[in-house]
């Protein structure tokens, strides 16, 4: 507590300790946003840059790990939105059991291009949702919604990635 209230009036000892205690869960959890080893690095750096930016703003009774991730999470979010729709998302799509692997090597294709094709927003809590198996809660904390909210929003990316499925022609 004694640290959290130390790194709000400014402190940068106090600061460099809840970097060195956070930085790599900050880190995993914008990773399984973007799915990019660089960009996480990046993203993670500049949340931190952020937190100490706000750190004014911070309520010193209330949890770091939260404030983080809820921060992180908005700059990857805004990555997201500003990265082109070409690039690949690194996810591994079970192939379908079938004599031809370069037919089911072309429907994993499909199948990344359509994630990619899904709004940032539905995107990110698509991959939290239905990717890293991350609870619906822990999502909603992290971009300041309610539970109802993801789960709205799991619903619309489900939705829209059968209907980019059955565009390429892949039966979901």
């Amino acid at each position: 507590m004694d640290l959290l209230r130390r790194f709000a009036r400014g402190d940068v000892d106090a600061f460099e300790a809840l970097f060195r205690q956070h930085v790599e869960t900050v880190y995993g959890w914008v990773f399984r946003i973007v799915r990019d080893r660089s960009a996480a690095e990046d993203i993670t750096l500049e949340a931190f840059w952020r937190l100490y930016k706000a750190r004014g703003d911070f309520d010193p009774a209330r949890a770091f790990e939260p404030w983080a991730r809820r921060v992180a999470t908005n700059v990857a979010l805004t990555h997201l939105q500003s990265r082109r729709k070409e690039i690949p998302i690194d996810v591994d799509v079970p192939a379908p059991f079938g004599p031809d692997p370069a037919e089911a090597s072309d429907t994993g294709a499909r199948i990344r291009e359509a994630f990619a094709e899904l709004p940032a927003m539905l995107r990110g809590v698509a991959t939290l949702a239905l990717i890293e198996d991350r609870p619906y809660r822990e999502i909603a904390d992290a971009l300041g919604i309610s539970e109802n909210a993801v789960k709205l929003r799991v619903f619309r990316a489900v939705r829209a990635l059968r209907k980019h499925l059955k565009q390429k022609g892949v039966t979901p």
